[in-house]
């Protein structure tokens, strides 16, 4: 392996925006990926089980579109984007009957209270009241609702991808994706790829990265192909497996480091994508969101989207607790799970509708990644920050979801952590200003 300026651990979203930013720079770079493909969690597929169309095993969203830097990116270069929020529709079952527009009234007008309580319990906690509690300790203060489960399991759940006790509400609240969320026509994970390709010469796929050396005057990465001198090093890998010590380090790394790794598990949000298998299309329009009101909070629970784009399947989406269960119990449960929700929802219809293949997605098992993106626990949302602080003047820094404060668990946080790691990370190489 060749020496270089700075070497870059994981070629995920994070990795290819600070190689991006630092060889327009005239950086010598390398990224180590231990994977045969870029991208990360970013990861456009084309399963044979979906009919070769294009399906995102992670990320798919451009989130919060008028702050994303993607977004912009992507139209300076002219791509199209589309804003699924026009064609969007939410459908409820209630004991297995359809929700009535008044109803779904009803839960709108719930799941605005519920935000707007809990956003000033987090700007402005009681002095009796702890300043960071969970998600789900601060929901136990509020009256009850007969939608608090559903909205609880959406928040916490599937967008945090987090057990609600364990998930830090200052956190959710720094975190709520307001604004656009643009939808890449062929996929986000090539969209990113696209973007953000990386010159050919610097990219070392299935190259893992098992010990880093930072102790100094640079810093030396052990790999299957050899070690790696360079300047200064930026690692991307998720917090799981940093948690996990698939990366040692020489010498450790502090008790700060190390505690806010600890801070910062990995959630994990499945799909399981399910084709038609005849013209039903169950009496949905393309790109509803479908669901049905829980009867207690905490109960297992998977959302759809169906048809997405006009296309032939629907994805079903399940998150904290319940995903990593799925994920235990093999591949089989989750689909299992996702045919079992559809049929209490649509009946004997639903089970010839579908063909017998599934998409389902592996993220909590694969051990390059173990789990979707990470949450802080309780009066753990500064841990963040911790991450992202710069190591030896820089020698050492971590970038990814899991360091940003506000756009957390989303590609345009890893997009800009990595790019604001490669300024720092620059500063001491090449004495930059910035």
């Amino acid at each position: 392996m060749r020496d270089c300026d700075v070497a870059i651990v994981g070629a995920g979203v994070a990795g290819l925006a600070a190689a991006r930013w630092l060889t327009r720079r005239g950086a010598r770079v390398v990224i180590c990926e231990a994977l045969a493909r870029a991208g990360g969690r970013a990861f456009t597929d084309h399963p044979a089980a979906l009919g070769r169309t294009p399906f995102d095993h992670g990320a798919s969203w451009l989130h919060s579109a008028e702050r994303n830097p993607l977004a912009r990116l992507g139209q300076c270069h002219g791509e199209s984007l589309l804003d699924t929020a026009r064609t969007r529709r939410r459908v409820a079952f209630i004991d297995g009957r359809l929700a009535t527009e008044a109803e779904l009234a009803a839960r709108d007008a719930a799941e605005a209270a519920l935000e707007a309580a809990l956003i000033a319990r987090s700007d402005h906690p009681g002095p009796e009241q702890t300043p960071d509690p969970s998600f789900a300790a601060a929901l136990d203060e509020l009256p009850p609702d007969p939608w608090h489960a559903n909205i609880e399991a959406i928040e916490a759940t599937l967008i945090a991808a987090a057990d609600p006790t364990r998930l830090s509400l200052a956190d959710w609240r720094a975190n709520r994706l307001e604004g656009t969320n643009l939808l890449p026509p062929e996929g986000l994970g090539a969209y990113v790829l696209h973007l953000l390709a990386p010159p050919a010469d610097a990219l070392a796929l299935a190259t893992p990265v098992t010990r880093i050396d930072w102790s100094g005057p640079g810093v030396a990465l052990a790999t299957p192909r050899g070690t790696i001198h360079a300047k200064a090093a930026i690692v991307t890998v998720s917090t799981g497996v940093l948690a996990a010590g698939r990366i040692t380090f020489a010498p450790a790394l502090p008790e700060t480091m190390a505690t806010a790794i600890a801070s910062l598990p990995m959630g994990l949000l499945s799909k399981v994508a399910l084709r038609a298998s005849s013209a039903d299309r169950l009496d949905l329009r393309p790109g509803c969101f479908v669901e049905r009101r829980l009867d207690a909070r905490g109960e297992p629970f998977m959302a759809f989207n169906a048809w997405p784009r006009g296309r032939d399947h629907v994805i079903g989406f399940v998150g904290g607790e319940t995903a990593w269960e799925l994920a235990r119990a093999g591949e089989k449960a989750a689909e299992d799970f996702a045919r079992a929700e559809l049929t209490r929802l649509f009946g004997t219809r639903a089970a010839r509708s579908f063909a017998p293949e599934a998409v389902v997605t592996s993220w909590g098992s694969d051990p390059t990644f173990l789990g979707a993106y990470a949450y802080p626990l309780p009066a753990a949302a500064a841990a963040r920050l911790t991450l992202a602080t710069p190591l030896a003047t820089g020698r050492l820094t971590f970038a990814g979801e899991a360091c940003h404060p506000t756009l957390a668990g989303t590609v345009a946080g890893a997009f800009t952590s990595g790019r604001t790691a490669a300024r720092m990370v620059w500063r001491g190489v090449a004495g930059e200003k910035v």
